[in-house]
């Protein structure tokens, strides 16, 4: 079972995306409204996902995912995003696994999701 942590300062949409994992037959081990909880709770919870809110990533989102790479090696990281024009350039190019946006329905983003986990399996 894929391991997840969640990180997004929106309850309710951390409370939606559980629910989808769930769904997905993920196990959603943690989950944090900011970014230095995250950090400080995720290393913990051995992840196999990490879905990460753009917004809540710090002022350097590239030092930010490295810091989770040096300390969650194996984990992938999914950066959900708002707006896909500049923002999915810039998520790209901090080192993230994938983006997900917002704006996609639930079957679009449990396709990207499964998309993701099968190509972690081959790898």
């Amino acid at each position: 079972m894929t391991r997840v942590y969640l990180a997004d300062a929106r309850r309710e949409d951390r409370s939606a995306l559980r629910q989808l994992l769930s769904n997905m037959k993920m196990d959603v081990v943690g989950a944090a409204a900011d970014w230095m909880t995250t950090m400080a709770k995720a290393p913990a919870d051995r992840l196999d996902m990490l879905l990460v809110d753009w917004d809540l990533l710090p002022s350097s989102p590239k030092a930010a995912i490295d810091e989770l790479r040096k300390v969650c090696p194996a984990t992938m990281a999914i950066v959900l995003i708002s707006h896909l024009d500049a923002t999915t350039q810039a998520t790209r190019s901090i080192g993230a696994d994938a983006f997900i946006s917002r704006s996609d329905t639930s079957e679009s983003v449990i396709e990207h999701l499964r998309t993701v986990v099968a190509s972690a399996v081959f790898k």
